[in-house]
This record gives C-alpha cells, sequence and structure tokens, in this order.
C-alpha cells in the first residue's frame, strides 16, 4: 500500500504554498505571454513577422530547455530534496530575466534589438525551465491522494490566476494612462518620448514583480516537502526512456493538450491587440483577463469536489466544448456590445480555467503510471515531456499570433506614421486569433484525448500496486543488510 504520508491530504499550508509557486511563475510567464509582443512592436519597434518569427524559434528552445531540465531534476538528490534546490535558487534570476527582456536598449540598430531580443528570451526561457520542471514535478512527491492532488492543482490555478489578474490589470491600466500622450503623436521626437514612457513603465512593474515573485517561490519551497517514497534516488537516461516509451496516458495527455495549449497561447498574445484595436481601449486588458480569471477564481475552489463526481478524466474530456462555444461567440459578438464580448470571454474562460487545472493532475498521475510500468520513477523527465508539449504549443501559438497579424496588414507604430489606422483585415485576423483558433483547436484536442485509458479508479489500482511492490522491496533490503559488529 502507498505510504500513509503520501496518501494524506495535504495541509491548508502545502496548498497555499503550492500555489504561491505558480502566482510567482505567472508574474514571469503571463506578463511576456499578454505584452511580450505589443512590447516588442509598439514600444521596442521590431516587425511583427520577424517577431513572430522569433517566438517560434525560441519556444522550441524553450522545448528543449524542458528536456534538459527534466533530466538535470531527475539526477538531483539533496539535503532539500529534487526539486525545492531549483525554485529555492533560481528565483532571483528568473525574476531578474524578466526585466532585462523587457528593456530592449532603445539606440540600438534594428538588427541588434533583434538579436537582443532572442538572447534575452531564450535566456528568460531557459531558467524559467529549470524551475518550472522542478516546480511541476513536485506535485506528484507531495501526494499520491487523488483528492489531495486535486486541491494542489487547484490552489495552483488560483495563484496563476490571481497572478494574471495583477499584473494584467496593472499594466493595462499604466498603458492606458499613456493613450492620451500615443494620440498626439505627431513627430518622431513625440513617439519616442511615448516609448520612453512606456518603457520606464515596463521597467518599473518588472522590477517590483523581483521582490514580490522572489518571495513567493521562497514560501512554496519551504511549505511544500517531498513525502512519496523512491527506491532509487536517480535514474539513468536509458531508464528515463524505458519509462517514457510505455506511458501511453502520458502520450494522449501531451498530443491532446498540444492543441488545446496553442489555442490559449494563441489568445494570449492578441488580447492587447483585441483590446486596443477592436474594442478601442487598451485599458479593458485588464477587464478582459479579470473576467477570464475572474471565471477561474470562482470555478477554482469547486474544481476538486467537481473530479470526485465526474473524474478528472470526463472533465478533460470535454470542457474544451466551453472554448468552442466561447470562441465562435466571441468572433461574431460586435465590439459595441461589450456585454457579449465580455459574456463569451466568460464563457471561453471556464474552459480554459478547468483545461489549465486538470491537465496538471492528469501529468501528476501519468507518473505513477509509468513507475507501475517499469518500476522506475521519474517525476522530472515526465513532466519535461508534458512541459515540452506545452513550449512546442507555446512556439506554435505565439507565432500564429503574430503572423496573422503580419497576414492581415497589421501596421506598427513607426516614426513615419506613429498612429497608423487598422485595416479591416487586421481587424478580423485579431478576431480570428481571439475566437476561431482556440474553438478548431478544442475540437481536435477533445478527439485526441477519446483514447486516454487512465481514470481515477484506475490510478489507484496501479498507486496501491506499485506501494505495494516498493513496500516488498524495502523489506528485502533490510533483511539483506549486512549487520556491524560494535
Amino acid at each position: 500500500m502507498a505510504s500513509l504520508k503520501s496518501l494524506e491530504n495535504p495541509s491548508f499550508k502545502t496548498v497555499l504554498g503550492y500555489g504561491a509557486g505558480d502566482f510567482g511563475f505567472n508574474l514571469a510567464f503571463s506578463l511576456a505571454a499578454t505584452f511580450l509582443l505589443y512590447y516588442y512592436t509598439d514600444v521596442a519597434g521590431i516587425p511583427a513577422a520577424a517577431v513572430g518569427t522569433m517566438f517560434l524559434i525560441v519556444r522550441l528552445w524553450d522545448g528543449f530547455a524542458d528536456l534538459i531540465a527534466g533530466r538535470a531534476v531527475d539526477r538531483t538528490m539533496t539535503r532539500w530534496g529534487k526539486f525545492r534546490p531549483y525554485i529555492m535558487f533560481g528565483a532571483l534570476p528568473l525574476m531578474t530575466l524578466s526585466v532585462i527582456t523587457f528593456y530592449v536598449p532603445p539606440g540600438l540598430e534594428p538588427d541588434t534589438k533583434l538579436l537582443y531580443a532572442y538572447i534575452t528570451y531564450a535566456a528568460l526561457g531557459f531558467v524559467y525551465s529549470l524551475v518550472n520542471i522542478a516546480y511541476g514535478s513536485l506535485a506528484s512527491a507531495v501526494t499520491q491522494s487523488v483528492n489531495g492532488r486535486a486541491k494542489l492543482v487547484a490552489s495552483r490555478a488560483f495563484g496563476a490566476a490571481i497572478g494574471g489578474i495583477i499584473l494584467t490589470y496593472v499594466v493595462g491600466t499604466l498603458i492606458n494612462r499613456l493613450k492620451a500622450q500615443k494620440a498626439a503623436v505627431e513627430t518622431a521626437e513625440q513617439l519616442l518620448a511615448y516609448q520612453a514612457d512606456v518603457q520606464t513603465m515596463f521597467t518599473q512593474v518588472t522590477l517590483a514583480f523581483v521582490v514580490i515573485g522572489t518571495a513567493a517561490f521562497w514560501f512554496t519551497a519551504w511549505a511544500c516537502r517531498e513525502q512519496v517514497v523512491r527506491l532509487q534516488p536517480s535514474i539513468s537516461i536509458r531508464e528515463t526512456f524505458d519509462t517514457l516509451k510505455v506511458n501511453k496516458p502520458l502520450a494522449y495527455l501531451c498530443g491532446s493538450s498540444l492543441f488545446y495549449m496553442t489555442g490559449l497561447f494563441a489568445v494570449s498574445g492578441a488580447t492587447a491587440f483585441y483590446a486596443a484595436y477592436v474594442l478601442d481601449n487598451i485599458a479593458l486588458v485588464g477587464l478582459i483577463v479579470l473576467v477570464n480569471s475572474g471565471i477561474s477564481l470562482l470555478i477554482t475552489p469547486f474544481i476538486p469536489a467537481i473530479i470526485r463526481k465526474l473524474g478528472k478524466k470526463t472533465v478533460y474530456q470535454y470542457c474544451g466544448m466551453f472554448t468552442v462555444v466561447g470562441g465562435v461567440g466571441l468572433f461574431f459578438a460586435p465590439a459595441d456590445m461589450l456585454w457579449l464580448v465580455l459574456l463569451t470571454l466568460a464563457i471561453k474562460g471556464v474552459g480554459a480555467s478547468l483545461i489549465n487545472t486538470v491537465m496538471f493532475g492528469l501529468e501528476a498521475d501519468t507518473v505513477e503510471y509509468g513507475e507501475w510500468k517499469t518500476g522506475k520513477r521519474s517525476e522530472g523527465s515526465t513532466y519535461a515531456i508534458f512541459a515540452f508539449s506545452r513550449k512546442l504549443c507555446q512556439s506554435i501559438g505565439g507565432a500564429l499570433g503574430a503572423w496573422a497579424l503580419a497576414a492581415g496588414g497589421y501596421l506598427a507604430a513607426t516614426a513615419a506614421d506613429p498612429n497608423p489606422v487598422q485595416p479591416a483585415s487586421a481587424i478580423i485576423a485579431i478576431k480570428v486569433v481571439m475566437g476561431l483558433i482556440p474553438a478548431g483547436a478544442a475540437v481536435i484536442a477533445m478527439l485526441v484525448f477519446i483514447r486516454y485509458p487512465l481514470t481515477d479508479d484506475k490510478f489507484r489500482q496501479i498507486r496501491d500496486e506499485t506501494e505495494a511492490r516498493k513496500a516488498v522491496a524495502l523489506e528485502a533490503e533490510a533483511k539483506t543488510e549486512p549487520i556491524v559488529p560494535v
């Protein structure tokens, strides 16, 4: 049977601490996902098509960085555990790199600006991988209780939603305060002054997030302790691949999440443009995210109960319907009917909340499945494969958003035309990215996930069988230990 500690529901401190981790990640991750495309095009002056290609390349690199991080985590064992050292010591570098990424020196030549953006964004992604793989793997080591893991992933979603609301509401509001200044821009000098003021705002915000985010990560490392018994502190590369190649639940989960998250990440980069050019008010970014994330805050406390009633597989299988209905509705919603826009966004938000929450619980369960099949436990590499699929989604989704803007004829501000009027094709492209792309991707994701084999009852069975084998192995090892003469 599973160890008693691993089957206990985690304490309130542990649940709160785990949620604080994703709060910290969203101060870096959601800031980049929501505002980096806007920052690169409208502040740094990098063409949208070049940014789209950069997103594709750098986020593909991030995916391979996840695999490197997964191997590093699986080979680590310290007096603080396998995962907590990466969270403790990686927090400050991660948050500092966010400051550097959002500071492209204005005096650089265009090609040098693009190179700087490549290097800093790639460095941010690599450090993010090291910390995030450890954090994501930690859930499967804290508890093996189905209900306990549901609480952890719900807390994670809650922390992410709070972080997303805070940063987008703050940044969106600050950008809107500069809107009058941008509207008055008529010369190259005035454009440079406006861009300098926006740059100052991003620098001040990211510096504040260094303090807040680092404190959140340190709280996570203090509050969350590893409870699951392991027979081997680390495993070889061959043993890792032996585990992963037989892990069918992980394969189906990664396949479905690839489509789900491609749609969601495409939306992230287009949100600021939707507010600015479709709704004609950049400050509405805060309200848009508040609706999406606010729905998450309302639903998240009920997710453990929903999972107990329906099971993770069923919830994940059909939650994409919210994305389909909300996405199609958003595409057709008239911009002057703000209530309808917000309603469709809320429906989409229900789907996004369930998808983003339940998939992490499913990933933790696939760790047990891999151990059951092979006898080897590889949290880091299992989560790395899952994270690799998410980074691939970031790459594709982020590039789709930028390329759609370019295909629609989006006009970035330039010295010659500081306030360009966007063509109708650019407005349609933004609405396609916000609504139709995530809806279509959700349909494909649900079809892929149909063959996922691991229900909650099946998980409990394999968990108990695995822990029983561990108990026998540990008992046999204890009996064979030599007696040391006194």
